[in-house]
């Protein structure tokens, strides 16, 4: 029985029904001596806790979406089946270019959310450079199947979850592409592909996104095999020109990580309620060394770089939960290289699905913008201007980017989805009072 699916959610509110009526009925009903009442009392009273504590962790985990399946709940799962030294650039001197095409055979992915917008496809993946197999999931904009885009390839995101956390949630809990589809059918945002891979691929730690001989190569992973299983299999753009990379939490980190460490294959990343420095989650690969976390850490990488790599960064936080991140990252910035810096008040909530939810639309305003997109066929820019109302932008060529937004006391009477978007303001909030 799946972890996430519909029986398994039902079979334990029928349990936890039987589980609080029947020592109601069975009570005073037990006999025997009284040691075996009492044991039996209390087994009827964990069973009750037991099937309680297991409903709300179901209820809980399909609506953040943090374990896909038993083996990721049991930490048994293992997606990697071999970790080779690829050296500094994760290719380990092998011609990507060459690489033979291979199709994928995809299938429609189960889950809630899954069905919607068009519907989500999955497949398993065979890292043939990383040494990965894993799944991936793909959403196709509404314009892909239309018979006078046939010949049109279209820009991609590639979506990284947080730990623990499944590359289903983007589709689920957070619902991306019912939130984007609209959008993109009426032009007031590029159609984007939306790439979703598996991003927890050892039990029980987080790879940091990093390469880590004879441990792991999640780098090269996300990096290399999933931009080219794409390439091999839909009409999507080049990198980097016709690339992206967002992510949430640790997949924040890692999204921003990836973009500074390879220019030469993303064009913008997205950071939400990310950091810098892996050591700031316990569990990460990446934090094992100084050498790795110097290795895995935009900011140094940033900082280190021989010349600023054409890039935009949209990083949102709130104070201690990826604003600071941002900031310093803006701090070093220089030309070409764009930091644009939301900060998100307390107020919007914590660190959470619903606070993530409601930044999709304005972050996809933005990358629409940042890759050059808003006169691409499908995106209109003028209906694209008044959703955006509030964002500063960052263009390429301008520098550092725009101001990292001050911290305000209050947005009172700002809509939860305003706040939690980074375009609240406390002018629009007097008006509504």
């Amino acid at each position: 029985m799946s972890l996430t699916g519909t029986p398994f959610l039902f079979t334990l509110i029928v349990l936890s029904a039987v589980a609080l009526l029947f020592p109601l009925v069975s009570w005073s009903r037990v006999r025997g001596p009284r040691a075996v009442r009492l044991v039996a009392r209390t087994l009827m009273l964990l069973f009750a806790q037991g099937t309680a504590v297991a409903l709300v962790f179901a209820l809980v985990n399909d609506q953040n979406n943090l374990y896909d399946n038993w083996a990721d709940l049991l930490g048994t799962g293992d997606h990697v089946q071999q970790a080779a030294d690829l050296g500094a650039d994760g290719t380990g001197g092998i011609a990507l270019q060459r690489l033979p095409r291979v199709r994928q055979t995809f299938t429609p992915a189960a889950g809630p959310g899954m069905r919607d917008a068009g519907g989500v496809q999955v497949t398993q993946v065979k890292g043939r450079v990383s040494g990965v197999n894993a799944e991936v999931y793909v959403w196709l904009p509404p314009q892909y199947r239309e018979p006078r885009y046939r010949h049109h390839r279209f820009p991609v995101v590639e979506l990284l979850s947080g730990y623990p956390g499944s590359a289903k949630a983007w589709f689920g809990a957070l619902r991306a592409h019912e939130q984007l589809a609209a959008l993109m059918r009426d032009g007031r945002i590029a159609p984007f592909v939306l790439v979703a891979p598996r991003t927890n691929l050892l039990a029980g730690v987080d790879t940091g996104c990093a390469n880590i001989p004879g441990t792991v190569n999640a780098d090269t992973w996300l990096s290399v095999d999933v931009p080219k299983m794409v390439t091999d299999n839909f009409r999507v753009q080049t990198a980097p020109r016709g690339w992206a990379v967002a992510g949430y939490s640790a997949g924040a980190h890692c999204a921003v990580k990836l973009a500074v460490a390879h220019p030469n294959r993303y064009r913008a990343a997205v950071g939400m309620s990310g950091y810098n420095d892996p050591i700031a989650e316990r569990t990460s690969l990446a934090a094992q060394s100084p050498a790795l976390r110097a290795a895995n850490n935009p900011l140094t990488l940033l900082r280190r770089a021989t010349a600023p790599p054409q890039l935009a960064l949209y990083v949102s936080g709130q104070p201690h939960d990826g604003y600071e991140a941002g900031v310093a990252l803006e701090r070093f910035a220089k030309a070409p290289t764009t930091v644009h810096v939301v900060f998100v008040p307390t107020s919007a909530g914590g660190h959470t699905m619903a606070l993530w939810r409601p930044q999709f639309v304005p972050v996809f305003h933005w990358l629409t913008v940042q890759m050059g997109l808003s006169r691409a066929p499908g995106a209109n820019p003028e209906a694209a201007r008044p959703e955006t109302a509030g964002l500063d932008r960052a263009r390429p060529g301008s520098g550092a980017g725009s101001s990292a937004t001050p911290p305000a006391p209050s947005n009172g009477g700002s809509r939860h989805a305003a706040l939690a978007s980074g375009t609240a303001s406390r002018a629009a909030a007097a008006q509504r009072r």
